[in-house]
């Protein structure tokens, strides 16, 4: 009889335990689902608060495991799509500058762009190592200098297309070389708006 009852405790507590082991790998498993989706529900708010929200989210959406729901990481993010978006670019300028049967002012205008980007990608550059080598006691000034770099990138890009308005050049260089342009201009408003964000989070 007793034999009978220790098999019965044994079992129930066997079963018990179980039960909890379950639970515990559910519970992990649920939260391994449901990390995906927070981290581009996070995304999805964060852009919303930038002037180019479909922009910022087709740009960002990729890096949704690297970014999770960290807002410096989200600005820092940002900064390096819009880096790299600078840098390839500019590639392609440099290219098109040296094309065959340019006009004089269409050539000024390359290389005047093309010492714009150079000048962007520059103050870019800054801005991620200022984020990724500051400390804590330093925030307000990393942040401020920060926000000054990316605004300078920010006008470096926009006075380049600038340069491509007007009439008398080449309709079809005018439109792929602003059309570039303008794209990267929006990367650096919606970075500069997340590293905004990341410093009204912060203070």
């Amino acid at each position: 009889m007793e034999s009978s009852s220790s098999s019965t405790h044994f079992a129930t507590c066997f079963l018990t335990a179980l039960s909890i082991s379950f639970c515990i790998i559910s519970s992990t498993s649920a939260a391994r689902d449901l990390a995906p989706k927070t981290n581009t529900e996070f995304i999805k708010t964060s852009c919303s608060a930038t002037t180019y929200p479909k922009l910022c989210l087709t740009s960002l959406s990729s890096h949704a495991s690297t970014i999770q729901t960290s807002p410096k990481l989200m600005a820092g993010a940002a900064l390096n799509v819009t880096l790299s978006s600078a840098k390839s670019t500019s590639a392609v300028m440099l290219k098109l500058s040296q094309s065959h049967g340019l006009k004089p002012k269409e050539v000024g205008a390359m290389r005047d762009c093309l010492e714009e980007l150079s000048d962007s990608v520059d103050e870019l550059q800054s801005s991620i190592a200022e984020m990724g080598n500051f400390k804590s006691y330093d925030f307000q000034l990393m942040i401020s200098d920060v926000q000054t770099w990316v605004s300078a990138a920010l006008t470096d890009e926009n006075t380049c297309s600038e340069g491509f308005g007007g009439n008398g050049m080449n309709g079809n260089l005018k439109t792929a070389v602003r059309g570039r342009i303008v794209n990267i201009a929006q990367l650096t408003s919606n970075a500069l708006a997340l590293i905004n964000r990341y410093a009204s989070v912060h203070g």
